[in-house]
């Protein structure tokens, strides 16, 4: 079959509107190649970069190092989910994903007098009722905390927000192309992921060139491969699906959860969960009208585990299909999945950069029950459940 997404694209522009089509697919395709352009916008900010750095004590080792944040919500939670574990390994300092909906009602909590803290929040629009109203309070009343603001919008408030505080916040605005349209986030999530990973290796920026350039060659070859499957696999209309993943990989299965719950409204109920979490009651859910996903780790003792799950589901003939994404070979699983899929990287390629690469699977199959749901993928709630910008809130002090 020919490339069910290139389909999509090459649809008359009419059809595109009609179906609620235009935004969403292209935003889908366009990722690989929106990649080198985030990295030359970072680049380009590397001195930047690392001076907020510096200034907030990153490098000082790990005793008297600031205490890292990373605050997003929803998909931009999930950005700063699967940053997380390379920033602890690079900068050998406390990094924690917090939601911006907790930290606006447990800030307390997260917050001690007399520590330095490292903000980095992520944000499409730049609009999010609670990262702006944390944003705004945390400027104003408090001087401990620095920020790092990745945005896709620069007429968004958190950007315009770190412009009045240049002493202790910057914002890095990508390109207004991966300011998706579409309701859900998909080139915005892996380009503000791949930001991330830029201002990781902001000392180093200029060799992490190289692997950016490798993601993209290999991000172009399995968008195809990927959309062969996804489609092939919403087309058994099943109603349930479910992700799996370890370390950094659980949060692209966190990712791939929410875009298809997203995209169906609703009408694909999705679980995301660890190797390991899973059989610990969740695997209760996973039945014949499941699609079931596992992204399997390069690390030996993470992929056991998997492994190990991938035989008992077997056994237990679980899920109504099975497909598995693997970074290079799929010889080991062999017969324990319906479809298998390897990013074919190159040997080594740590997990910590794979996240951009294999969420366009799970992105996919959203876009194609979307579609197989009767809805209009651009705007997947016809009754306004959700939007584009989560709606305004009241603030408590």
């Amino acid at each position: 079959m020919g490339n069910p997404l290139r389909t999509l694209l090459d649809l008359p522009e009419q059809e595109k509107t009609e179906r609620g089509l235009e935004h969403t697919p292209r935003e889908i395709w366009q990722q690989p190649a929106t990649w080198s352009k985030t990295y030359e916008t970072c680049r380009s900010r590397g001195a930047e970069l690392t001076d907020v750095l510096r200034r907030a004590g990153i490098g000082r080792g790990s005793t008297s190092s600031p205490t890292v944040y990373l605050v997003g919500a929803g998909t931009s939670d999930y950005t700063g989910r699967a940053l997380a574990p390379l920033l602890r390994r690079r900068w050998g300092c406390d990094v924690w994903p917090i939601p911006s909906t907790t930290l606006l009602t447990e800030f307390e909590e997260y917050h001690r007098p007399g520590r330095e803290y490292l903000w980095i929040s992520f944000s499409r629009s730049g609009e999010s009722p609670e990262g702006v109203a944390l944003l705004d309070r945390a400027l104003d009343r408090h001087r401990e905390i620095r920020h790092l603001v990745i945005t896709c919008n620069q007429q968004g408030p958190m950007a315009e927000l770190c412009s009045r505080h240049p002493d202790r916040a910057l914002a890095l605005v990508l390109d207004d192309a991966v300011n998706d349209r579409g309701l859900a986030m998909t080139s915005s999530f892996s380009n503000m992921l791949l930001a991330g990973q830029c201002v990781a290796n902001a000392e180093e920026l200029t060799q992490f060139g190289e692997l950016v350039a490798h993601m993209v060659t290999t991000g172009t070859q399995f968008l195809s491969v990927a959309s062969e499957v996804a489609a092939a696999v919403t087309l058994l209309g099943c109603t349930r699906a479910c992700f799996v993943g370890s370390g950094t990989l659980r949060a692209v299965a966190d990712e791939c959860a929410l875009k298809v719950v997203e995209l169906s409204a609703g009408k694909v109920t999705t679980l995301a969960e660890t190797p390991l979490g899973l059989r610990h009651g969740p695997l209760s859910s996973v039945d014949g009208h499941t699609v079931f996903v596992a992204f399997l780790s390069s690390e030996a003792r993470r992929r056991g585990y998997e492994l190990d799950l991938l035989r008992e589901i077997d056994r237990k003939r679980l899920a109504r299909v099975r497909a598995v994404v693997t970074a290079r070979g799929v010889e080991d699983v062999a017969g324990l999945a319906d479809y298998f899929l390897s990013l074919n990287c190159a040997a080594n390629f740590p997990d910590d950069y794979r996240p951009i690469l294999d969420v366009m699977l799970g992105q996919l199959i959203g876009l194609f029950a979307s579609m197989r749901c009767g809805l209009k993928p651009d705007q997947p709630s016809p009754g306004g459940t959700i939007t584009r910008v989560v709606a305004p809130i009241k603030l408590y002090s």
